[in-house]
């Protein structure tokens, strides 16, 4: 029998160490009959279920499109339940590149640190439709509950953040997902004598022109494979 969200929620050890969390959240973006969910606070992507969520993320950040960008004041889910219905003026490039993903429906949920909005979590689904009222209320206690236990164990220790030996966004982890990124913005900035912005829209672009995501773009600038 399929494990429920609350009994997920139940279940939850404020002890649990990363392959256990990662386990539970993974469990809860099924129970909620989602491909899977990532979460960000501001500008930082925290964690992720899967490599299909984490790109999600990514094209917002790299595109300045989607709808967990403009989410401030929101307490209840965004459900964008059919990305085909999607009016063409409306992120047309997050949704071109969403379907090529093959999505086909995202959900967005508000992130509380205690009564102040700090993030978002984020599903998807292969399937078009709408949630259930019970999944709308059941994704808002995921959400919650996954804050709490990132920001307990966040950031994650040094020698998980070492480049050597180290799977860069691995699925699970707690830590600054973007934090070369901030690293190859002043790298450009410096290189190419461009204030900080502009740095990070050329990150952004050269991300987007090739295809590879917004970290493994930042690693080869910080490497110099890139040009400058």
């Amino acid at each position: 029998m399929a494990a429920t969200v609350r009994s997920l929620l139940d279940n939850l050890r404020p002890e649990a160490d990363e392959e256990e969390r990662r386990a539970w959240a993974v469990a809860c973006a099924h129970a909620l009959g989602l491909g899977g969910i990532a979460v960000s606070l501001g500008r930082e992507l925290l964690w992720f279920s899967d490599m299909t969520s984490a790109r999600l993320e990514d094209l917002q950040f790299i595109l300045g499109e989607g709808p967990s960008l403009l989410f401030r004041g929101r307490s209840d889910v965004r459900q964008l339940p059919d990305l085909d219905r999607l009016p063409a003026r409306q992120w047309p490039q997050f949704a071109a590149e969403v379907t090529e993903l093959q999505i086909a429906a995202l959900f967005v949920w508000p992130v509380h640190i205690g009564a102040v909005q700090a993030g978002t979590m984020t599903g998807y689904r292969r399937t078009p439709g709408p949630l259930a009222p019970r999944q709308s209320a059941e994704g808002r206690l995921v959400a919650d509950a996954l804050a709490d236990q990132l920001l307990g164990n966040w950031p994650a220790p040094a020698a998980a953040n070492t480049h050597h030996g180290r799977d860069r966004g691995c699925s699970g982890t707690v830590g600054l997902h973007r934090a070369e990124v901030h690293q190859a913005t002043g790298v450009l900035s410096a290189r190419l004598g461009v204030p900080l912005t502009e740095a990070l829209d050329r990150l952004r672009g050269q991300a987007y022109a090739s295809g590879r995501s917004l970290t493994d773009t930042a690693q080869a600038v910080i490497e110099r494979e890139l040009p400058q």
